[in-house]
């Protein structure tokens, strides 16, 4: 599949570390793109449902693939989210082309464009109901679980996917509320701050749409993510786009195998894996022996 080239792509709430990340897809998307910056908005490794017995090869390879675009020229920002809390401590870090942060402007043709990934509007990722936050969480993944063994057993009988989630999401009056409230919370303050554009994520519903109120008007995006959705945002010839992962455009795809087991630890090795010859003189650490008792230890 031949490279598309995006000026700015941003994805969130990748969940990697959960039985949910739909990791062949996200390599997929990866490898068929070429962006001068890609945003990770929050959510991309999953700090509250972490396990160190499930960090499967495809992940692994999702976070190969984002280093290979970095080492091909490509700028990542990696803005936190509520499951990547742990980050936080750190933000406001560069190391070459990875920025960590917490929010983030850009300005864009004269457009300001606000950035976070939105688990500040959410009170239950907070204070003392988190522990339900984290609770619901893995309710969520075990859900997720659940709906691909149905949608394998569809697959084989010729039938189409099914999403539960989202099917419980459109249908419980109370989460399609809670949503819009995020929607509309976000927008207002954003038009407080004069913004042109506000992009979050966190709520897992993918949204293009221009927010009105009695202060002026602001236009909403919001990323989606990568377990039930398969979205991401697309910035391209000054216009912003959702984009839907499409299983059929990436049938034929020649991707790495997701299916590796871990090897068997051994460190114990008799292969050189660093020859050094010779030092030059350091001018702050003395002269050429000095160099050479350091290396011949």
């Amino acid at each position: 599949m031949e490279k598309r080239l995006v000026d700015i792509v941003v994805m969130s709430d990748l969940h990697l570390g959960t039985f949910g990340c739909q990791s062949r897809e996200i390599v997929n998307y990866l490898k068929s793109i070429t962006p001068q910056i890609l945003i990770l908005n929050g959510d991309i490794i999953d700090g509250w449902q972490f396990n160190k017995r499930y960090f499967p090869a495809g992940h692994l390879q999702v976070i190969k693939e984002i280093m290979s675009l970095m080492s091909k020229g490509t700028r990542v920002i990696y803005i936190t989210g509520n499951h990547d809390e742990m980050l936080r401590r750190y933000s406001d870090t560069q190391l070459g082309n990875l920025q960590l942060t917490d929010k983030m402007v850009m300005e864009i043709n004269g457009k300001t464009i606000w950035l976070f990934h939105g688990d500040v509007f959410d009170a239950t990722t907070n204070g003392k109901t988190k522990w339900l936050a984290k609770f619901g969480g893995h309710a969520y993944d075990a859900l997720i679980m659940l709906n691909s063994v149905v949608n394998r057993c569809l697959k084989m009988m010729g039938r189409k996917k099914i999403a539960f989630s989202k099917k419980i999401k459109n249908k419980v009056k109370k989460v399609v509320a809670w949503i819009a409230d995020f929607e509309q919370t976000a927008a207002e303050l954003a038009i407080e701050k004069k913004y042109d554009y506000v992009i979050c994520g966190h709520i897992h519903q993918p949204q293009h749409r221009v927010i009105e109120t009695a202060k002026g008007s602001v236009t909403y995006l919001n990323s989606g993510d990568w377990i039930e959705n398969l979205t991401a945002l697309e910035f391209n010839n000054n216009e912003w786009k959702i984009y839907h992962y499409d299983e059929i455009q990436f049938a034929s795809a020649n991707i790495v195998a997701m299916d590796k087991k871990l090897p068997r630890l051994n460190v114990l090795t008799d292969e050189i894996g660093l020859f050094i010859n010779s030092l030059k003189p350091h001018p702050l650490k003395g002269g050429y022996e000095e160099m050479q008792r350091v290396v011949n230890f």
